[in-house]
């Protein structure tokens, strides 16, 4: 069985191509820039020879594309947009208008101009591409994606918040990390990016679905220290989120989420302590520029920090030094691709005919 996995990041897209007949270790793996990065680069390329750009394309992650269009704008440069790709910059398209980005149709769009830039998480021709290069056959068996999605939240309600109303919505009605593992027909309208992501793999493949911040987690209990452990914390540093998750197996304690640049490094120590000590509060995080803090099971709180607290995530670096003394996590030797081996177990938990050749190879995970 040959399992794509991509988990869809700010910095970088994670992917591994999961063969079952074989090691784990074996398996394909690439780490290359996220397709916003992508994005960005070729709006700046655009920029910089004073050409107009017309975004075409999905709704797909925003960060850097963003940035690159708004000093685009800045320049005195035309942009254009689809709808559909507009909604990467704001769900509301007259807020998008306000930037200084002309929203165009579909048929206006190929006649402009302009340096075509097209929009999408999930490029599977490139994929394929890269791993046929290696002569790697590119045919697969299912998909799982990742990505972090804020939804679309309804006029006047802040993204932050909206966001993470949907992590306490799903964790509330089932306590385990595996309840974020979603087929396509079960992703709630609200969210735009993720529905966009998995309609790019469903015609090629059964595809599963699972946020970012909760697969990586998952995927970092694959690491044997944590593995053992009956407790742990949790700490993924993205490129543009944290996470952190109190867990005991795959059961949630707490959990809180922030952007990691809007926090410095002693400011992340005391929010793990006081997430372990179930003291960390909501509105500590969300006015701090912030998501959110969420405690579910105070059965497992203590003033000391759990057994094994781990890091994980592109950015563990600024948490070398630290007072927590953590554990740098590498599932399977791998610290990178931990949130692919995350949405593998979404994937079989979508698809229960994958799960003995998924967990003849990943092992099984306590609940």
């Amino acid at each position: 069985m040959r399992i794509l996995a991509v988990d869809i990041g700010t910095g970088t897209q994670d992917i591994l191509l999961f063969d079952s007949s074989g090691p784990v270790e074996n398996s394909p793996k690439l780490v290359l820039p996220s397709p916003t990065a992508i994005a960005a680069a070729r709006i700046r390329r655009a920029t910089a020879s004073r050409r107009p750009v017309i975004l075409t394309g999905t709704i797909a992650g925003g960060g850097p594309c963003a940035w690159a269009i708004e000093d685009h704008l800045r320049a005195g440069l035309p942009a254009f947009a689809t709808p559909d790709a507009a909604r990467t910059f704001d769900d509301d398209l007259e807020r998008v208008r306000e930037l200084g980005i002309t929203i165009v149709s579909d048929d206006e769009a190929v006649r402009l101009d302009a340096e075509t830039v097209t929009l999408r998480d999930l490029d599977l021709d490139a994929i394929r591409a890269a791993l046929a290069a290696f002569e790697v056959p590119t045919a697969f068996d299912g998909i799982a994606v990742g990505c972090l999605d804020h939804g679309e939240a309804p006029p006047g309600t802040s993204d932050r918040i909206f966001r993470f109303q949907h992590l306490a919505r799903v964790v509330q009605t089932r306590n385990d990390l595996l309840a974020f593992a979603t087929a396509p027909a079960d992703l709630p309208p609200y969210l735009t990016r993720a529905r966009a992501t998995v309609a790019a793999a469903t015609p090629e493949a059964p595809t599963a679905f699972m946020d970012t911040g909760p697969a990586a987690a998952l995927g970092a209990l694959h690491d044997e220290r944590l593995g053992r452990a009956p407790e742990s914390l949790v700490l993924n540093l993205g490129n543009m989120h944290l996470l952190g998750f109190h867990l005991r197996g795959r059961t949630i304690a707490s959990l809180f989420e922030h952007h990691t640049g809007e926090v410095g490094d002693a400011q992340i120590e005391t929010f793990a302590q006081r997430l372990a000590d179930g003291t960390l509060t909501n509105d500590e995080v969300f006015s701090s520029k912030g998501h959110g803090a969420l405690h579910l099971d105070r059965s497992i709180v203590s003033p000391a920090l759990p057994p094994v607290v781990a890091v994980t995530g592109p950015q563990r670096g600024r948490l070398a030094r630290s007072t927590l003394q953590p554990v740098f996590v590498a599932p399977f030797g791998d610290m990178m691709i931990a949130g692919c081996f995350g949405l593998l177990r979404a994937f079989a938990e979508v698809y229960p005919w994958a799960r003995h050749d998924i967990e003849a190879r990943l092992g099984t995970l306590a609940a």
